[in-house]
């Protein structure tokens, strides 16, 4: 089955005119018919520019193509390590479909965003998923929660560093004002002794008290001077 356009309306074709058998027309095409169409002929587009970039030379890589609605206009999205001259390119597509043609280069992360995959958590990338803008993501996120700064365990499949250290940065800057610092020492319930660690999400603080170490909670401390 495919797509037909109607050019001549209401009108009579003598059986002698016909050069091919004529052929059942089954409905009329419906809304689900011509997006499938247009997603095909999107997908002809990527195919004949990775085509071409080869021979002209270009180190870049398309991602996706796009039509507007009435076809007078498509954007091809792709992604380069450095800035590319693609003015060969562009007048070839525009020769081969007939129509405006306009590249766009964008960053791993909206790259990552558009062809989509699975993070580290084991569920579909955020970006993807549900994330409608980037908010900047830094190393010192981080190490407020505490995580190992390996490259390869912070960092998403775009290579940047996990959008999700940014969901609770804010929460976990609240409660770091409250927490001591490591080595500081403190009032217990026990006497005075030196923090080893601090857990954020438990609020709690390990102290070492007379070569004891012991857990506690943080409104337990009398003294909890701020982390800087």
């Amino acid at each position: 089955m495919d797509l037909a356009k109607v050019t001549i309306s209401k009108a009579q074709v003598q059986a002698s005119d016909l050069t091919e058998p004529l052929m059942t027309v089954i409905r009329r095409a419906q809304s689900e018919d011509l997006e499938k169409a247009r997603q095909n002929k999107e997908k002809e587009v990527l195919a004949k520019c990775k085509e071409l970039v080869t021979p002209l030379g270009l180190r870049m890589k398309p991602l996706s193509a796009h039509y507007n609605l009435d076809g007078s206009h498509l954007t091809i999205f792709f992604s380069a390590r450095e800035r590319v001259d693609f003015r060969n390119l562009v007048r070839k597509l525009s020769r081969s479909f007939k129509t405006r043609v306009e590249l766009r280069q964008i960053g791993p992360r909206d790259e990552a965003k558009l062809v989509g995959g699975i993070g580290k958590c084991g569920y579909p990338l955020c970006c993807q998923s549900f994330l409608t803008g980037f908010t900047p993501v830094s190393i010192r996120m981080a190490k407020q929660q505490d995580l190992a700064l390996n490259p390869a365990k912070i960092s998403g499949i775009c290579g940047r560093l996990l959008c999700c250290l940014s969901y609770e940065s804010k929460q976990y800057a609240t409660i770091r004002e409250k927490m001591p610092r490591v080595g500081q020492e403190v009032s217990t319930p026990f006497g005075k002794a030196k923090v080893v660690s601090v857990n954020p999400l438990k609020e709690t603080v390990t102290i070492e008290l007379d070569n004891v170490v012991k857990e506690l909670p943080l409104e337990q401390l009398s003294e909890k001077p701020r982390q800087g």
